[in-house]
């Protein structure tokens, strides 16, 4: 089949066949596909769109571009995928607090990208932990543990790999089919039962309205559906940080202290239990969303999801005693400067993109693919959305290994906060699509 009538069938507006993408799909994952024909491709798809039915095949012939996990468990494997935020550890909490309940949790994540944080960048600040494991240590940790967090194997949907790489330097990551296939191809690929999306809205998420969220959020659960995956999605907000910590080292203090109950960030606990009993719900283990809130509450109080993080930690590599002792292992800062309110009144609005671009002007997240991340640096002690302050209040503190750095996040923090009169605060939880 050659690939050029395949892409002048999509860019003249027709409805491809499972073949044509199939067709399509394996020229890119071997590179016998050229990069402009791929390139080609996806601005016909960008442009002209696809189908339900389009975006499943396409999603379906990514999968089987690789590995496919085939588990053999006691209990429902599931997973939860999230759009990317600020202050965005939900990950870290989430897949141990399931795994409690009797859930098996293969969490494949990804890296920071632009403002947005990386579960497999805060994984990486934990000593020793394996992010990259071979296929028997990823297995041997979702058996004896019942969840892992890792990142994408070379071997697991190799074409998504390839195609999202055209994508990023041609403008067409933005096409909302093509954003289905890349998260559900993975997602596919790790032989779920079930997947829970978490769709970030606000000036810190890549879809910044409510709309297009919820045009996403239809299109993923739709698509993962008519590819034989339940999948229901939370439209969460994030038009602040979602945590008070952003910055890899700290957001993974934060995760700890949440879990062995030291200290819970209140939105943050409501978007990670909601996720909880809705994948709980999804995969059976709870007769409703309700019912699952309540397990996962009690998981977390009862300190067996802590227990879960530290040997999942232990077992892919990283210290046995982590949860006991996490600031014996993470990296510092080399110093540490706290950031004021300018005038008094309430945190009126708060531009959630700059203060993750403070977090990159530290060092913590990339300008470019290559660059090396310093897992210390970055913000705690941010402040909420509508609180009152006072001229000289703390609004946050920032981590830094210069002063350089630290003037140059200090000035975007200053700009991201708005000191006003008193806002209306949305939900942290703002639709339920099943």
């Amino acid at each position: 089949m050659l690939y050029q009538e395949i892409i002048r069938h999509k860019r003249d507006g027709t409805t491809l066949s499972a073949d044509e993408i199939a067709a399509m799909v394996e020229g890119i994952a071997s590179g016998d596909a050229s990069e402009g024909q791929v390139a080609a491709f996806a601005m016909a798809v960008f442009f002209k769109g696809m189908s339900r039915g389009e975006a499943a095949a396409l999603t379906l012939a990514m999968r089987d571009s690789g590995d496919v996990f085939d588990w053999d468990l006691p209990g429902p494997v599931i997973d939860k995928h999230s759009t990317g935020g600020v202050g965005d550890n939900v990950s870290l909490m989430l897949a141990p607090i399931v795994a409690a309940c009797g859930g098996y949790v293969p969490m494949i994540s990804g890296r920071g990208l632009g403002h947005t944080g990386g579960t497999l960048d805060k994984m990486d600040s934990i000593p020793g932990y394996t992010t990259q494991p071979d296929n028997a240590l990823f297995q041997q940790a979702v058996r004896e543990v019942g969840c892992a967090i890792i990142g994408q194997t070379a071997a697991l949907a190799p074409a998504d790999k390839r195609f999202y790489a055209i994508r990023d330097v041609t403008a067409t990551v933005e096409s909302v089919p093509l954003i289905t296939a890349s998260i559900l191809s993975k997602k596919l690929a790790a032989g779920l039962n079930g997947l829970v999306m978490d769709v970030k809205s606000g000036n810190g998420a890549f879809m910044d309205s409510f709309e297009h969220a919820v045009e996403l959020a239809g299109s993923l659960t739709g698509v993962a559906r008519e590819a034989g995956l339940p999948c229901n999605a939370l439209i969460t907000d994030m038009n602040q940080p979602l945590a008070s910590a952003a910055g890899n080292a700290l957001e993974v203090q934060n995760a700890v202290n949440f879990l062995t109950g030291t200290q819970r960030d209140a939105r943050l606990e409501t978007v990670t239990l909601a996720l909880a009993g809705e994948m709980l719900a999804l995969s059976g283990l709870a007769d409703d969303r309700t019912a699952g809130l309540a397990r996962a509450q009690a998981a977390l109080a009862s300190g067996q999801a802590a227990e879960v993080f530290g040997r999942m930690v232990s077992v892919l590599g990283g210290p046995a005693d982590f949860v006991e002792r996490p600031k014996a292992h993470l990296a510092k800062a080399k110093l540490t400067r706290t950031v004021t309110a300018a005038r008094a009144g309430y945190v009126s609005a708060i531009e959630t993109r700059e203060v993750g671009l403070a977090v990159v002007e530290l060092g913590g997240g990339r300008r470019r693919a290559e660059d090396a991340i310093n897992p210390a640096v970055g913000l705690t002690g941010l402040v909420d959305l509508g609180v009152r302050v006072e001229q000289g209040d703390p609004i946050c503190l920032i981590h830094a290994d210069s002063e350089a750095q630290a003037d140059a996040a200090e000035a975007k923090l200053r700009a991201a906060f708005t000191i006003g009169h008193a806002p209306t605060v949305p939900d942290p939880v703002l639709k339920i699509i099943d």
